[in-house]
Order: C-alpha cells, then structure tokens, then sequence
C-alpha cells in the first residue's frame, strides 16, 4: 500500500534523510522510530505529499506521490505533530471545511462520525485556539480520519495527551487499524508501539537501521538477562563459551548476554550449575532501539 524508494531530502548542504526505502503492505500497522531530527517527520510529510523529496520516489496505493498527488490524498489522512488546525474555527466548523475540501458527499454526517471517534462532540461548538493541546492533537486526528482514507499517516498523535486521553487514542488506532486500513505511526512512547503496530522501521540520522517484527529484530542480536546465585569468572566464562554469545556483562548477581540468533536454551543449561534464580529471555523493543539509535540523532 506504501512503498518508499530510497528517498532523499537535502536543504542546501545538509542530508535530512538518505536513501530511504521501507514498504507497508495494506492492512499493516507499522511503527516508524527515532530520534528527534532522524527524519521521520520528513519522511512522513513527503509521503503525505506535504514536501517534496530531493531525489527518490513514494507511492500510496500504487499512484506516485510526485506525480498523481490528489490520488494519494484521496486516500490517505495525514495528521502531523503539530495540527494544520485554524484557531478561529469551532471545532466543527474546522472538521466539516476539512471534510468539504477533501470532497466528502456528506459532510455533517462524516463531521459527526470523525468528531465521536476522537472523543470531541462535547468540545464541537468551542473555537480551537482555545482548546488545550491535547484537544487540538484530537482535532487534527479528526480531519485525517474524516474522509474515511484507506492509509493513515500519523506522527505523534498523542503527543500532548494526559494517560487516559493515550489509551483511547491508542484504541482507537487499533480499532480504525483491525480491518484493511493502513497505519504508519510515529511516537515516542514505545509502549504504543508494543500494544498496536505489527512492525516497525527504525530511522537514525537519516537512514534506516532496521525493519520488521519486533520479535524477529530481538533475535538478530539478543539480550538475555540472568540473575545468578553464585556469579563470578567461572560463570562468565561458561556463558561466554556457549554458541552464538558475543557478550557478557555483570553487575553483581544480575548478568546481562549478548548473543546473535536464540541461543536461550543454551545459555540457561551453562547458567544452572552457578545457581540459575531468573532469566529473562526477549529483548524489549526500548533495548532494540537504543541499541540501533546509540550513535545520536542526526541534524
């Protein structure tokens, strides 16, 4: 439904984003990662059609975005960090002139649906500007949903958002995402990540650094956590000569293995001997990527 072919954005001498290239298939709800000024934004906006790429090509249900740009906005609702929201608007009027100009049949009727969705029908008639940021995030949400697009293009919609306000947006996600409507969402709070997307594409200093299931990219390079009775140069040295381990680091009896493919069993049979207590076998998704964005933020 989406394919990136490997973008690039210069401003002047400076690389935004290099050679970029991912795919999300239709129906797939895919986590986009990184740093502040990795590019992730950009890359979203020059799908959405919002910014214009350097050099590469983007296409949205099969219509290029350079080249057939009110194709791919027929079918896709882009809701940026910051809302392109008018503050001297109500909300509904706001809702219903995102509706119109996206050419909506009905446009009360979708205004009314979008504005339920986001939890917004009781703030409807009250002008943006005056609304807390939180609010306006779910105004912006509610004009990229208002069309009923088959993509979603979503980054930070929960930014600004109290915890309970992130639970029904992060449910609704995962509601507007449970039949064959495409999500890309980028966010900070990787929980949201774990709870909706199915897979995720990491971005660091412009370029890409993985993709895929987040189960399959802990087993590339896993860690292992081992809480040992008796630890100790032994032990290490038993861990560290089990297949597959590339590292091993202690902090008293907690002892932290680094090993390439799933070498769990492995390691849990040479653990036994020094008095086995706990073992946690799967890398989290914070462990993936702070290990794959350790070098920084680009510019």
């Amino acid at each position: 439904m989406i394919e990136v072919e490997r973008l690039t954005k210069r401003y002047g001498s400076t690389v935004a984003i290099q050679d970029v290239s991912f795919a999300v298939q239709k129906g797939e709800v895919v986590g986009f990662l990184g740093p502040n000024g990795a590019g992730k934004s950009t890359t979203m906006r020059i799908i959405a059609g919002s910014l214009g790429a350097s050099s590469g090509r983007a296409r949205v249900g099969g219509h290029d975005v350079s080249e057939n740009p009110r194709a791919v906005q027929a079918m896709l609702g882009y809701s940026p960090e910051v809302p392109p929201v008018y503050g001297n608007m109500t909300v509904r009027d706001y809702v219903e002139f995102a509706a119109r100009i996206k050419g909506v049949s009905d446009v009360g009727a979708a205004a009314d649906k979008a504005l339920d969705r986001v939890g917004l029908r009781q703030v409807a008639g009250r002008v943006v500007e005056n609304l807390s940021k939180g609010y306006r995030q779910r105004v912006g949400l509610a004009q990229a949903l208002v069309h009923e697009p088959a993509v979603l293009v979503l980054d930070e919609p929960t930014s600004g958002l109290d915890p309970a306000q992130r639970v029904e947006i992060r449910e609704l996600i995962a509601e507007l995402a449970a039949g064959d409507r495409t999500v890309v969402l980028s966010t900070h709070v990787l929980a949201e990540i774990e709870a909706i997307c199915t897979r995720v594409v990491i971005i660091n200093r412009g370029q890409i650094v993985a993709q895929g299931e987040i189960g399959k990219l802990a087993g590339a390079i896993g860690v292992i956590r081992l809480e040992l009775a008796r630890p100790g140069d032994a032990a290490i040295a038993a861990l560290k000569a089990v297949p597959g381990v590339i590292g091993v680091e202690t902090d008293g009896a907690r002892v932290v293995v680094r090993a390439e493919g799933d070498v769990r069993a492995a390691v849990a049979a040479a653990a036994v001997p020094f008095g086995l207590h706990d073992m946690i076998g799967r890398e989290r998704l914070e462990d993936i990527y702070l290990r794959l964005t350790a070098a920084g933020a680009s510019v």
